[in-house]
């Protein structure tokens, strides 16, 4: 699929030569060369504390210190260019369907913004908001267009660090839309992706997304997990007519392959971990993989 972008500053240049993904356990890394160099570096608990609603940054002057030591200026005047994939819980991302879609960018905005505008809670006038249209796929008006919203405050907090450290972070995304690149183009699946409390779900047809859903876990339990996906399982069957043919794990670390045996003995689907070309997609760096899988399409 076309990845979703995120506040987009700049679509046709080159990809930039660093990227950067965002949790609460820390910061994954990479330069985006053949082949990318990949790290990660920890941060301590409450530097970032992932909130739809408030500061995700608590200790910036912290977070810009990691990321100074993380890649150290390189003595040139020029800003860095860096694309930042955000926490799944930061940001609001939905499908809205629409019969018929105008072609005037402003008139698209406009009608999304109505349709978000009580929805989220907070303010859309002071917030971050970009939109990706999916045609239907049969040559028909019908349009399900992938939005994304966030408060302009949590978005800055997170470029702040970045910005002052000689990077600029013109492309943005999160990281289970970055992840999305690594399912298969064709047929029907399931991404099932735990960070951290957050478990995120996002539902691929045909390359298209139907269905995202990012979700503050009680506990983390194989009972709470398959709780969230039986209702996702009956909206896949009642609105596209059919079984997903794979659910796929990513951030369940060692419980990652007895979950899966127990998910297909539950629902049915073949279950499977996540893979990428650069490694194994873990919990805290996901949407990097991801990312880097869509650079073979520029």
């Amino acid at each position: 699929m076309a990845l979703p972008r995120l506040l987009a500053r700049w679509l046709k240049d080159p990809p930039p030569p660093y990227a950067f993904e965002l949790s609460e356990a820390g910061i994954a890394a990479a330069q985006t060369g053949r082949p990318p160099r990949l790290s990660f570096t920890a941060l301590e608990p409450d530097v970032i504390s992932v909130s739809p609603l408030r500061d995700n940054v608590l200790r910036p002057e912290t977070l810009l210190a990691q990321v100074r030591a993380l890649v150290p200026a390189d003595g040139s005047r020029r800003k860095r260019r860096a694309a930042l994939i955000l926490p799944d819980y930061a940001v609001r991302v939905t499908v809205l369907d629409f019969d018929s879609f105008p072609s005037n960018p402003s008139e698209q905005l406009s009608l999304i913004r109505f349709r978000m505008k009580r929805s989220v809670p907070f303010d859309l006038d002071s917030a971050a908001l970009s939109y990706y249209p999916q045609p239907d796929g049969h040559g028909g008006k019908r349009v399900e267009a992938v939005v994304a919203v966030a408060p302009l405050e949590i978005i800055t907090r997170y470029e702040w660090p970045f910005r002052q450290a000689g990077f600029q972070p013109g492309w943005l995304t999160t990281s289970a839309l970055a992840a999305l690149e690594l399912l298969p183009g064709a047929g029907l699946h399931v991404l099932v992706k735990r960070t951290g409390r957050i478990l995120t779900l996002a539902v691929l047809s045909a390359g298209v997304l139907k269905l995202f859903r990012a979700i503050e876990l009680a506990e983390y339990t194989s009972q709470e997990i398959a709780g969230h996906l039986y209702p996702t399982a009956a909206y896949i069957e009642d609105q596209l007519g059919s079984a997903p043919e794979s659910l796929w794990l990513c951030g369940f670390g060692a419980d990652t392959l007895p979950l899966c045996q127990w998910l297909e003995s539950e629902l049915g689907p073949r279950a499977q971990p996540l893979t990428a070309p650069h490694g194994a997609p873990g919990e805290f760096d996901a949407g990097l993989h991801g990312y880097l899988e869509s650079l073979k399409e520029s």
